[in-house]
């Protein structure tokens, strides 16, 4: 059984699956802190929702990719991906925390595609960050 986890494919899958696999459930996440359904808002066309969700789903990824790159153990990988989705979770707080003139979930809700621009560029500038210190 030792010997399946040295081969590369076997590896490079089970990575695969678990990156998808931890995708999925923070995905779910940010839809319970969201005030708004991301997929119905998004099949309905709402490009700052899918502006927004984009930008969450690279975040996600790119920690993710930090952690494959520099990290040996399948669990340390994972634990860096939930530590890093921690801090992105952190940041979308922050935001809606430093915009007291406007609710950001309201906005994003109602289209305003600069807020989501800006919340797409926000989650991805924190995971470049995130990324870096896992490196």
């Amino acid at each position: 059984m030792e010997n399946m986890w040295e081969n590369e494919y076997v590896y490079i899958a089970a990575r695969y699956s678990v990156v998808i696999l931890c995708m999925i459930v923070f995905l779910a996440i940010f839809e319970l802190v969201t005030k708004y359904k991301n997929w119905e808002e998004i099949k309905q066309g709402n490009l700052s929702v899918a502006l927004a969700t984009g930008g969450k789903i690279f975040g996600i990824a790119y920690v993710f990719q930090q952690s494959i790159l520099h990290q040996n153990s399948l669990l340390t990988m994972i634990g860096w991906g939930v530590y890093g989705f921690v801090l992105l979770l952190i940041g979308y707080f922050i935001f809606e925390f430093m915009t007291p003139g406007f609710k950001i979930d309201e906005e994003i809700q109602k289209d305003n595609r600069a807020v989501g621009f800006l919340s797409m560029i926000i989650s991805i500038a924190l995971s470049l960050v995130i990324g870096a210190g896992i490196s």
